[in-house]
């Protein structure tokens, strides 16, 4: 068993203000989101300029706020806010979806394309490279705030975790920081290098991470209010990421077979 370190949630405190390691994170995703998209849109001459970039990401934002708050309430707890309608907007009180989220961004990156007379996969391949770093650092913020813990093992490596009980739980925040963050970008990054098909990057990210997630989730925790699905095979992170799977993996092939028929009748 490893010690959990216990670490505040609050890094810094002034008067009734409270700045959180969860909240930092996400500062940094979003400034270091935009570097890294200045970074890639230069390599692949993409016309974009810093004040658009800037709309991009706000755009990608609300449709994360958005998309994965409405995602909470579809997927994980949809009887409970149709009977309280009202705590549908209460996100301080927790609940948000990351598949909703992905959808929501996803919508508010088309929108900016639409606006701005973008193509929808240029864009999207340079955006997306930028979105492991905030996945990696906001799976920290979890574990720092010791919240989205793993289920009961005896691995050296386990943990108690405050909330969890006294049972040594897998510190799943980790393998998922881990995969959905370092692993990802690295994949995300040696593909924007390469001449790929438009929306190949894309349809990786989204392929890529249904499997991370979808590995994952046999060490994480499920949902008390859910338990485990169709016989206690599967959680819903499980079921929502599988679609993620097969619709990447048929995405890609369906680009790359493109790309690859325009390019052999252009020689």
């Amino acid at each position: 068993m490893i010690p959990y370190p216990n670490i505040d949630p609050v890094f810094f405190r002034i008067g009734p203000l409270a700045f959180r390691w969860y909240g930092m994170m996400y500062a940094i995703s979003f400034i270091s989101a935009i570097f890294i998209i200045r970074a890639v849109a230069a390599r692949k001459k993409l016309a974009i300029t810093k004040e658009q970039i800037s709309d991009l990401m706000l755009y990608a934002a609300i449709g994360v706020i958005l998309g994965g708050r409405l995602g909470y309430v579809l997927f994980y707890n949809p009887s409970y806010y149709f009977e309280n309608p009202a705590k549908i907007i209460a996100v301080w009180e927790g609940g948000m979806a990351f598949h909703g989220g992905l959808i929501g961004a996803t919508l508010g990156g088309i929108y900016f394309c639409k606006r701005f007379a973008f193509p929808v996969y240029p864009v999207a391949d340079v955006a997306v490279v930028s979105l492991p770093l905030g996945l990696g650092l906001g799976r920290l913020g979890n574990f720092m705030n010791g919240e989205l813990f793993g289920r009961e093992t005896s691995v050296p490596w386990c943990m108690i975790f405050p909330g969890g009980g006294d049972v040594c739980r897998h510190p799943s925040q980790l393998y998922e920081a881990v995969l959905e963050g370092a692993v990802l970008f690295v994949i995300l990054w040696v593909l924007s290098k390469r001449r790929l098909a438009p929306g190949i990057v894309f349809w990786a990210m989204i392929a890529s991470y249904g499997v991370f997630r979808f590995l994952v989730e046999y060490t994480r925790e499920p949902d008390a209010h859910i338990g485990l699905l169709l016989g206690n095979a599967f959680s819903m992170g499980q079921l929502l990421s599988l679609p993620m799977i097969l619709l990447g993996g048929f995405m890609i092939w369906r680009q790359h077979r493109a790309f690859s028929k325009i390019s052999s009748e252009g020689l």
